[in-house]
Formats: structure tokens, sequence, C-alpha cells
């Protein structure tokens, strides 16, 4: 077979792009916001498949859409990453992302995918926080938005602690911005568990963790019975009724309990006021002793925000308290979060490093 010869001119300062399918930039020069734009839309227009004609106009539009988030985005969050274009693996993965955006159509996976890109754009060398989101780029648009939410909430009170929750007011406000808006797209059935192992965001293991567990161990503060007056003389802890250390009950303003949040910030905090190491031992002993049941912590859950026992109920009924998250279903619900809460979330190295 011979080939057709192809020829082309540029004027001075442009990129030139030519081929018969992949198109894959590698100039060394520094590319403009108008250059980059226009090496995505070379790289899709060049692979995506020829629709017809009314499903190619909407095809175009939904990847045009894509690429503005994502460049609005991109130069807000982190403009260094625009000379992410010339390279072939960012234009691999950009090709992804408007591929899927524009056979789906859907806005949420838009946005999943534009936040998914951006964190992309922060890793130019092959590691693995550049693997994962690779692969994220293209698991994500396989998935249901109950299955991504059920992957976020799992996520969220599976692998995420938030140490500013110190009160109850606090917690609520907590559950009304991360856990309500996942809490009524769950996906709850077997098939979707079975799914989401098969696209190799999870696994469904013999081991159950529930939302209580993870409520007990990072904001145990908040869930104490508190204790009388007379027991800090009983379990003769020399420093006394010390205002630094103890405080009234969150739960009975008629006792005391320690004044921390979890065991960590007890620790430090014990530690930055120099506390006698017997009576950090018996105020660690006193702070255990008086904790909440998981029924007693579900109870003030939903006492606070009566949804909370639908959230507990999908759980403790599905395979949502077997299912142990993989790195990517990691970056795909922390990119689900980010994108219902509309700000800045922590960053993803945090878990995947």
């Amino acid at each position: 077979m011979t080939e057709t010869p192809q020829e082309q001119t540029a004027a001075d300062g442009s990129v030139a792009m030519q081929a018969g399918r992949d198109v894959i930039v590698t100039n060394t020069t520094g590319l403009t916001l108008m250059e980059a734009r226009q090496v995505a839309i070379d790289v899709f227009n060049a692979n995506f498949i020829r629709l017809a004609d009314e499903a190619a106009s909407i095809a175009s539009a939904r990847a045009d859409a894509l690429r503005e988030k994502f460049f609005d985005r991109l130069s807000r969050e982190n403009p260094e990453g625009l000379q992410q274009a010339k390279d072939p693996g960012f234009q691999h993965a950009f090709y992804t992302a408007q591929k899927e955006q524009a056979r789906t159509g859907d806005a949420d996976l838009g946005d999943m995918l534009v936040d998914l890109l951006v964190d992309r754009t922060k890793h130019s060398e092959r590691d693995i926080r550049q693997i994962v989101l690779d692969e994220s780029l293209n698991t994500a648009p396989k998935l249901t938005n109950g299955q991504t939410a059920a992957l976020s909430l799992i996520f969220l009170l599976r692998y995420t602690r938030n140490n500013s929750l110190l009160s109850h007011n606090a917690l609520g406000e907590y559950f009304d911005k991360y856990v309500k808006p996942l809490a009524s797209k769950l996906a709850t059935s077997t098939a979707s568990f079975q799914h989401l192992e098969f696209t190799g965001c999870g696994a469904v293991g013999a081991f159950q963790f529930l939302p209580e567990q993870s409520l007990e161990n990072n904001y145990r503060g908040l869930f104490l019975k508190g204790f009388d007056p007379q027991e800090i003389n009983d379990r003769d802890i020399s420093i006394g009724l010390d205002r630094r250390v103890f405080m009234p009950c969150l739960n009975d303003a008629a006792k005391l309990q320690v004044s921390a949040l979890n065991e960590e910030s007890l620790e430090s905090h014990l530690a930055s006021l120099s506390i006698p190491g017997e009576d950090v031992t018996k105020i660690k002993g006193l702070f255990n002793a008086t904790k909440m049941n998981h029924e007693e912590i579900r109870a003030k859950c939903v006492e606070l925000r009566p949804y909370m026992e639908t959230v507990f109920d999908a759980w403790s009924s599905s395979n949502m308290k077997n299912f142990t998250l993989t790195s990517v279903g990691i970056a795909i619900g922390h990119a689900n979060i980010k994108r219902i809460i509309g700000e800045e979330f922590a960053d993803l190295s945090i878990w995947i490093n």
C-alpha cells in the first residue's frame, strides 16, 4: 500500500499538526492558553470517531464544555499545569476525558473528570498518583452516580477525619455538607458492588466496618456520657479538676468530660501541658471509660440529623460495610466529594503517595 504524501505550512510561532490518526505534540517551548486549548481540540478531533450529523454536533458541544471548564479551573488552581498539554501522557488523559464526556453528556461525570484532570496536571512525573489518576479517568465513566456516591461515602466515613468538629452543631453541619448530598443517591445492590469490584474500585471482604466505629475513633469527644467530678479524686488524678483538661460534658451538662476530640488530640494536648505520666494514663482511662456504645452513637447522630438513619441503614444492610477501597476507588470518591462541595478539599496525596 502506498502512502499519500501530506503537506502543510504554518506561520511563524504557530504549532502545526497533521496526522492520519493520533496527534501528539512534543515541542519544548512553553504553550499559551490558546495553544493548549487548540492542542486539546486537535487531539480530540483527530481521534474521536466520526458520528452522523446531529450526534457529531452534540458530541462536539459536550467536549467543548468540558474543555472550557477544565481550562477555567486550571487557570485558577494550577496555572503551571498548562505546560502539561505538551506531554503525550497528559494528552491521552485529556482525550479520554473529552471522549467520555462527549459520549455520555453526564454533567456530574464531566465535573468529576475535570477535577481528576486538574489533579493530573500536578504530577508531571510517572509516579503512583499519576498512574492512579490516569486509571481513574478511564474508570469513572464506567460507574453510575449511585456507585460513585457509595465510593464517596465510604471514603469519607472510613478514610478521613475532620479535626475541626468540636461541637454537635459542627458535626451536624458536617453531615449536611458532606453526607446529605450522597445519602439519597447511594447504590446498595449486590450487583452494584460486584461491578465496583470488576472495575477495580475496591473489594468486598469478610471484615465489617461500620460508620459508628469511625465516629467513635475520630470524634469520641462528641460521644461521651460524662462522669461525676468525684471520679477525678477516686482515680487519684493529681492535677485535680484542671479546666485545661476537663470540661462540662456535651451530652450531660450535670457531668464532666475529658476535653479532647480523640485519643491522638488528647495525647498531644496533655504533652503540651506537661501533665505527669501517671496522670496521663489515668486521664486516658477516664476518656475511654465514658464513651457511648455504637447504638448510642447512632442514636445521637440521628437526633442531630434524622436523615442519618437512612445512611446507617443503607450501610449496614449492603456491602458498604464490607467494602475496602483501592487507590482508584479513593481517587474517584475524593474527586466526587470535591465536585459536590464546590471548594478545595484536602489534597489526594494524603491518601495516595
